[in-house]
This record gives structure tokens, sequence and C-alpha cells, in this order.
């Protein structure tokens, strides 16, 4: 029977505790999204339920893709779309079809703000997990990490590069773009070092 995250995991992580990597399941049918724009917790049940539609193999990649693009057009929905998706037990995560790279790439802006904030967090996140002795939470926030780099590095979008340099020098210097994102976290001296490294593996020397 298929299993659904409860909202308030998906809320936590959204929210910067990055847990563990999940199996989105939901409704076992795949839903068709309007254009109206949708509310955070909305987008993360429709994204639960595409990726239930294509696991199960009752949506085709390309009706999946349009339907990610529909969701990331709008911040609240490309946040309920990452949340799900780079916590998902399922292959499409680590190998996001060109369908899915060139849905993401309709929406540079909004995409580009995401994954930079996600590899921050995933990075910190995970530092945070091993220093509590917590092995499989830090896994789970290392394949989140991962998952980020991989589309970072895939999706090439022109914004990337400006925002992640932009968030190097907030960690850096403690001012800047990011200075407010930082600060609301209040990472540390090792997991601002965790988000440097990060940083250095998606960008250029």
């Amino acid at each position: 029977m298929p299993l659904l995250f409860p909202l308030g995991f998906l809320l936590a992580l959204a929210s910067g505790m990055i847990l563990s990597h999940a199996l989105v399941m939901a409704d076992p049918s795949p839903m068709i999204l309007s254009q109206t724009p949708v509310t955070f917790e909305a987008a993360i049940t429709q994204s639960q339920a595409l990726l239930t539609a294509i696991a199960e193999q009752r949506l085709d990649d390309q009706a999946f893709a349009q339907q990610v693009k529909t969701l990331v057009q709008t911040e609240n929905g490309a946040r309920g779309f990452f949340v799900t998706y780079l916590t998902a037990d399922l292959p499409q995560a680590d190998q996001p079809s060109p369908a899915l790279l060139a849905a993401l790439q309709t929406s540079p802006e909004i995409v580009s703000e995401l994954l930079v904030k996600n590899l921050a967090m995933a990075s910190a996140t995970a530092v945070l997990h091993r220093r509590q002795q917590s092995p499989e939470l830090a896994q789970g926030s290392e394949q989140v990490r991962q998952r980020t780099v991989n589309l970072i590095n895939q999706l090439a979008l022109p914004p990337l590069t400006p925002k992640l340099l932009a968030l190097k020098t907030t960690v850096t210097t403690g001012q800047g773009n990011y200075q407010a994102f930082i600060e609301r976290w209040d990472y540390d001296a090792e997991q601002k070092a965790a988000i440097l490294a990060a940083i250095a593996q998606v960008t250029s020397p």
C-alpha cells in the first residue's frame, strides 16, 4: 500500500531540518495540475502524487515533466517539488531525465535560488547529524546534498554561478545577499566550512 510521509516531516525539512531520504507515495491517481498558484503544502501533496504515479508507471516521463514545469513556475510550487523530490527513495531522484531537466530550466531564477539554498542547508545539516551521532540522518542529508550537486551541474542555469559566489561571499565575510539566510540558521564554523566545500564542488576554481 502506498506510503505518505507526514506533512510535518516535510515542513520541517523545508525549513532547514533535512532529515533523511523518504519514500514518497500518495494518492494512486496522477493529478493534472492547474495553472492557479499553489500553496507550499499543496505543492508537496501534488509532488508526492506525481512521484508515485511515475514510480508505478502510470505516468510517462514527458507527462511528469510537464506537470513539474507547471509547479516550478512559482516559488511555493518549486519549494514543494524539491522538498519531495530530493528526499524521494526513487531512482528518478538520482538520475533526472532530460525531460525533467528541461522542465526545471524553464524557471531559472526560482530553481537556481532554491538549489543554492538546498546545497547550503543539506551540507550544514549533515554536519549537525554527524555531530549528534545520527549516521542514518547524516546519510539522508548527504544524499540531498549530492542530488542537489547533480542538478546544479546538469542544469547549468545562468543564475547559478553568481548566486553560488554570492553565497560564498556571505559565508566567508558574514555580509552580502545571503546574510539573512545564514544568520537565520546560525551556522557555526564547521557547518560553514561544509557549505564552502559544497560550493567548491560545483564552481570552477
